[in-house]
């Protein structure tokens, strides 16, 4: 799924600074992107049912220079204000999940 929007040939395996040679031999870098993977699909599944467009606001595996996944989110401004402001209504007062 998180590869089926607009810049789908820019998801994917997306280490930061690997050009400056932050890959290290032996690390298992698949293993993390495949669990951020996961996880961004679970996220955008839950974008799309909640009316937003991957267009417009998406996570997006990635994984760090240790090769841990990490799910980033992207977006307009507008879209990510809208979101926060959805995730705000669903939070209690004690600034946890409701």
């Amino acid at each position: 799924m998180t590869g089926s929007g607009e810049g789908w040939l820019s998801d994917g395996l997306d280490v930061p600074n690997a050009d400056s040679g932050l890959w290290v031999s032996g690390v298992d870098y698949i293993a993390g992107w495949r669990e951020a993977r996961e996880a961004a699909d679970c996220l955008n599944r839950a974008l799309l049912g909640a009316g937003f467009e991957l267009s417009a606001v998406r996570a997006v595996a990635s994984t760090n220079e240790e090769g841990r996944g990490v799910v980033r989110l992207t977006g307009w401004p507008d879209a990510v204000d809208r979101l926060a402001r959805v995730l705000e209504s669903h939070a209690d007062g004690n600034g946890g999940a409701a």
